[in-house]
């Protein structure tokens, strides 16, 4: 593909962090400061379902295997469609194997049909919500659940948008398919059409058109068109990745100068 590095000046007082995102292509990494947007590569060419990070160690789900680390080692697992972090780096495979890794080696947690994300202990499924507990999945309420977000429990499903507390709570009407926690309580959901943050209550993010599949940090979202946005005191500011098909995206402290 043709190069899409692009240099751009970093506000002065703002901590630099590194954005991975997962897309079709494969694996972009777009480095960030404040509402700044600098550099941007694609990192690894396999298609990428997911990415999560814990502890600045990153974990990406392709059509080859589960990498894992900086050095985006191969972890032997295979073929994964969602990857998360409970403790342990947590994958799931295409055949519905939920699997934990521990000590470099993969310990089978069981089957479940179709895993669209893992949050923290939290897994959507068509079927619903699972947690994964002791090794073992166990059923936690709704259906055709798309996205869920750990923190204060929420999932995204096609009847509406639900926070965990006694018992499943709904909280917005519609069919979302994404949901997530950023720091300090907030909050962003979104449907195919519409963009939703949380500060104390949900408001619809009126500016923003493109349908939103992760926002990580409450402030980058990215949308499935391969567009990152970021957060402003004016809004949200759009910035091309030239990379279709996005799916996920986690930060994390950058480890050198930009």
């Amino acid at each position: 593909m043709s190069t899409i590095d692009e240099k751009r000046v970093h506000a002065a007082n703002t901590d630099p962090l590194t954005l991975f995102v997962a897309t079709d292509v494969g694996l972009v990494r777009v480095a960030v400061a404040g509402e700044r947007v600098g550099e941007i590569g694609l990192l690894d060419r396999r298609p990428a379902h997911d990415v999560a990070t814990a502890d600045e160690t990153i974990a990406v789900a392709t059509d080859e295997d589960v990498l894992f680390g900086e050095d985006l080692d191969e972890t032997g697992f295979g073929p994964a469609t969602a990857v998360g972090f409970s403790n342990d780096l947590v994958a799931a495979a295409p055949d519905g194997t939920v699997a934990r890794r521990t000590d470099d080696e993969w310990l089978d947690c069981g089957q479940l049909e179709d895993v669209r994300a893992i949050d923290d202990d939290l897994l959507a499924t068509p079927d619903g919500v699972y947690r994964l507990a002791d090794d073992e999945l166990e059923y936690a309420g709704l259906d055709d659940v798309h996205d869920v977000a750990g923190g204060t429990p929420r999932a995204a499903t096609a009847d509406g948008l639900f926070r965990l507390g006694n018992g499943w709570l709904d909280e917005l009407d519609g069919r979302f398919g994404m949901v997530a926690s950023g720091p300090s309580g907030v909050a962003h959901a979104a449907t195919e059409t519409a963009f939703y943050a949380f500060d104390g209550e949900w408001t619809r993010v009126e500016a923003v058109e493109r349908r939103v599949v992760d926002v990580a940090r409450g402030v980058y979202a990215v949308c499935a068109d391969g567009t990152l946005l970021t957060a402003t005191d004016d809004g949200w500011r759009e910035h091309p990745l030239g990379t279709p098909g996005a799916h996920a995206v986690v930060a994390r402290p950058d480890r050198k100068p930009v």
